[in-house]
């Protein structure tokens, strides 16, 4: 099992940018996908974000394409989320999440993630 917990979420306006942080805690950090949800007053738990196990290869939700980017440090158990050019409909609670151990490459489907943060708040005002 792993503990992850999220930091960086606050208040904005239209066109700021933010920086999340994913703080990993548990088994081996490398050795699965990771990825951010995030979810919106209302509505379902959305895919946003996700990376491979060596920070290689990503995947994007098609609404934030060009505006997010996912990282991570592998040495300091560290996953990212990379928040430009912020709209409101971005406004949610954003989840970390991580795959299943031996899980390694990157994945778009909640069900692929065994381990959840807490969720942090991201409000982008117009």
């Amino acid at each position: 099992q792993v503990q992850l917990v999220e930091s960086g979420g606050g208040l904005v306006q239209a066109g700021d940018s933010l920086r999340l942080s994913c703080a990993a805690s548990g088994r081996t950090f490398s050795n699965y996908g990771m990825g951010w949800f995030r979810q919106a007053p209302g509505k379902e738990r959305e895919f946003v974000a996700s990376i491979n196990w060596t920070g290689g290869t990503t995947d994007y939700a098609a609404s934030v394409k060009g505006r997010f980017t996912i990282s991570r440090d592998n040495a300091k158990k560290m996953l990212y989320l990379q928040m430009n050019s912020l709209k409101p409909e971005d406004t949610a609670v954003y989840y970390c999440a991580a795959r299943f151990a031996g899980s390694w490459s990157w994945s778009n489907k909640e069900a692929d993630f065994g381990s959840w943060g807490q969720g942090t708040q991201v409000t982008v005002s117009s």
